[in-house]
């Protein structure tokens, strides 16, 4: 058997094509004939006593083999048809998720007041810190809040207290404006021109999510900031949330530190807000008890503190560029046991919003949906970085 099976020719010659294919027909003739006389038997009546006893022997054994084929039938049509839904939601999950973000090359450079025509390159997260705070400002059409939000900051980040005792650099992100907000950072960049301001474009409008995403990934501080152009934030609070990364993020370690206005739910400032957007907050708060982050009373204040290594962690992992990115961050912080701890701060309404809060609520929810369907089924991910010593 052996010889004859070394003989055979490895690729079929069209004799075997034939041959197998004879035998094919065959087996379909014979599985037609198969099911014709199931069929026939199925549909005669019950043999009778007068029946010949051979006929009543064949009937009963068509007819149970049958019930038995239809039962294994409908087991394998339900798992087809489950096994059909999944890939179809799954599909419809790689459908609706979001593109990987790109960062085009002139998006990894800066304009400065030292340089306000040459496009300089920027520090990667990856490099050695340069400073001990950077400051990440998402812009979109921020001509009118931007002047005064950046006027407190310095004001204070150079007050009598801190002069001297902390670096810094301030990274404004125009997210593809169209209002000529870079024109307006980097005339502020040259007003302060003793501090560090730095003015990155991006191409196009990704989100605020991808701004802020972008600037963290070239920043140079031992901790960065993210605060809204607005201005809303209280700066002065950013004294209360490094004396908190001191505690949860001694020694360089990783950590997080939340800006909350939790505690301001019944304030002047939040009842005076729309009924549309308290309707959105409350019910995002339900939602995030759902999908995991809700022991984070307020997860959307734009005033969190990262240590590097926590951000060296997260921030390459996000892959949401919409306003809901701050979830997908907590959920990473979660994923990477970072420790998370939450700080009360002054926060005020600043006219000029751009959220649609009926947009914002349908989007609010289908991306909560999709960063919760990819992380649980692994899609996205983030390792923590490996010890020196593997």
């Amino acid at each position: 058997m052996c010889a004859l099976a070394k003989n055979l020719p490895r690729i079929p010659t069209p004799a075997h094509m034939q041959f197998f294919s004879e035998i094919f027909r065959e087996h379909i003739y014979f599985s037609r004939l198969f099911i014709s006389v199931t069929d026939l038997f199925a549909r005669c009546p019950p043999p009778s006593s007068s029946t010949h006893p051979c006929h009543s022997f064949v009937h009963d054994i068509v007819v149970t083999d049958l019930a038995k084929h239809m039962e294994t039938s409908l087991v394998y049509g339900a798992v087809i048809l489950v096994s059909g839904g999944l890939i179809l939601l799954y599909a419809a999950l790689v459908f609706w998720s979001p593109p990987p973000i790109v960062t085009h090359e002139s998006e990894k450079k800066y304009l400065s007041s030292r340089s306000p025509t040459k496009p300089l390159p920027l520090t990667r997260l990856s490099d050695p810190r340069t400073h001990d705070l950077t400051i990440v400002v998402p812009a979109y059409n921020e001509t009118e809040r931007l002047p005064a939000m950046m006027d407190v900051t310095i004001k204070h980040l150079t007050s009598a207290g801190l002069r001297g005792k902390r670096t810094f650099e301030i990274i404004v992100v125009d997210d593809g404006s169209s209002d000529g907000t870079s024109a307006m950072a980097l005339k502020l960049a040259k007003q302060y021109k003793d501090s560090d301001v730095k003015v990155v474009t991006l191409e196009k409008n990704i989100g605020k999510g991808g701004a802020v995403r972008h600037g963290m990934l070239f920043a140079g501080g031992e901790r960065l900031l993210m605060a809204d152009a607005d201005g809303a934030s209280r700066i002065e609070d950013l004294e209360e949330l490094w004396k908190t990364m001191d505690i949860i993020a001694p020694n360089n370690a990783s950590g997080v530190v939340v800006g909350s206005r939790a505690h301001l739910v019944k304030s002047e400032a939040v009842v005076k807000r729309s009924f549309l957007r308290n309707v959105l907050m409350y019910g995002l708060h339900t939602i995030l008890r759902i999908v995991g982050v809700g022991h984070i009373r307020d997860t959307q204040c734009g005033f969190k503190l990262f240590s590097r290594s926590a951000a060296q962690q997260m921030f390459p992992a996000q892959h949401l560029p919409t306003w809901i990115f701050d979830v997908e961050l907590l959920l990473l912080a979660k994923q990477l046991s970072i420790p998370v701890a939450e700080v009360a701060i002054e926060w005020h309404e600043v006219a000029g919003s751009k959220l649609n809060v009926v947009t914002a609520s349908v989007q609010m929810l289908r991306d909560l949906l999709i960063v919760r369907a990819n992380h649980l089924l692994g899609r996205w991910t983030a390792m923590p970085p490996k010890s020196k010593t593997e």
